[in-house]
């Protein structure tokens, strides 16, 4: 999902009839076959710097001024009959020169064509977070500097988890802590429509992402609600969570599904294996399933589970039944079934 400011068309109901005619039959270039949308993006590109707010007629304009389409007027028409150019999203665009109307919003409803685009994935950690600020143009002094004035929701005590996935672009000169606060407010958005702000007095909002980060690296989107429900029986049951996934997150690791017996001795307070309960905090930032699956978890007396090969994930409260797929498991691991194919 793209995180955009909705333009504000300029358009007075005097005159408004009579300047949708005049764009009807407004200059415009030829439009491609299609190949404008494919197009790769070259250096006969041109930047186009769209302001927060920037009404049409200050998008149109640019792109007249910038030689990319033939009349303001043409692409005006355009986008006004267009819902899609609400869409456009602030920041710096990269559009082919002298494009027909329709193809020039195309482009610019592109998300390849946003330089300095931060896409956040369902699960990344912070810190990956902020390697995506400083590849779209932020320095790490921005994001150091950001981190020690921003205020973290009331309730919270990490931002981890508070950096809600999606794809954000920002217009030229936002300062760090505007684009993290706007993550921030995304999430907690996205928490109060998933419930984890409604609290019932057993787990706080915290402790609910935190669990809903869990979900979200040990889970499949198919599994999110019963590996939701694993982690409350088991916290029930006073069982402690060994779920490989805190580890890996204490560890900083990524990519290896097997762990080894020594990484279960980790002495962190992430360690599942060791520590009884939830972990201090998030382990990455979930996405809105995981948050939902978080507050609804599947009814069933699962304590166990345990992927035995891609797209096999089983579920289970038996630990013989838990021990026999264990085997099958490992079996599969050193067949290679769990390589990665690219």
């Amino acid at each position: 999902m793209r995180v955009a400011l909705a333009l504000a068309f300029v358009f007075f109901f005097t005159g408004g009839v009579h300047e949708l005619r005049k764009t009807s039959a407004a200059p415009d270039f030829s439009c491609s076959d299609g190949t404008a949308l494919t197009k790769e993006i070259s250096e006969a590109d041109i930047a186009i710097e769209i302001a927060a707010g920037a009404t049409g007629s200050d998008i149109a304009a640019q792109l007249f001024e910038k030689g990319v389409v033939k009349s303001a007027r043409a692409f005006f028409g355009v986008a006004v009959g267009d819902s899609r150019a609400a869409k456009i999203a602030p920041g710096s665009h990269i559009i082919s020169p002298e494009l027909c109307a329709k193809d020039a919003l195309e482009q610019l409803l592109d998300s390849k064509r946003i330089a300095g685009l931060i896409n956040i994935v369902e699960g990344e950690w912070n810190s990956e977070v902020f390697e995506d600020m400083v590849k779209a143009g932020y320095t790490r002094s921005d994001v150091k500097d950001a981190l020690a004035q921003l205020k973290l929701p009331r309730g919270f005590k990490s931002l981890e988890g508070l950096l809600f996935p999606a794809q954000y672009s920002f217009a030229k000169g936002t300062p760090a802590i505007a684009a993290i606060a706007t993550m921030v407010e995304r999430a907690k958005t996205e928490m109060k429509g998933a419930g984890i702000l409604e609290t019932n007095g057993k787990f706080s909002a915290q402790e609910l992402l935190t669990i809903a980060s869990i979900i979200q690296a040990e889970g499949g989107l198919q599994d999110f609600t019963k590996v939701s429900r694993v982690i409350f029986n088991r916290l029930e049951k006073g069982m402690p969570l060994q779920m490989d996934s805190t580890v890996h997150f204490a560890q900083k690791l990524r990519g290896n599904i097997f762990l080894s017996t020594k990484s279960t001795l980790l002495n962190s307070p992430y360690n599942t294996y060791r520590k009884y309960g939830l972990p201090p905090g998030p382990i990455g930032n979930p996405g809105k399933q995981a948050l939902l699956a978080a507050v609804n978890p599947e009814p069933g007396d699962w304590i166990y589970f345990i992927t035995v090969a891609p797209n096999d994930t089983r579920f289970t409260s038996s630990f013989e039944d838990f021990g026999v797929w264990k085997v099958e498991y490992k079996k599969n691991l050193r067949a290679g079934l769990f390589e990665s194919k690219e």
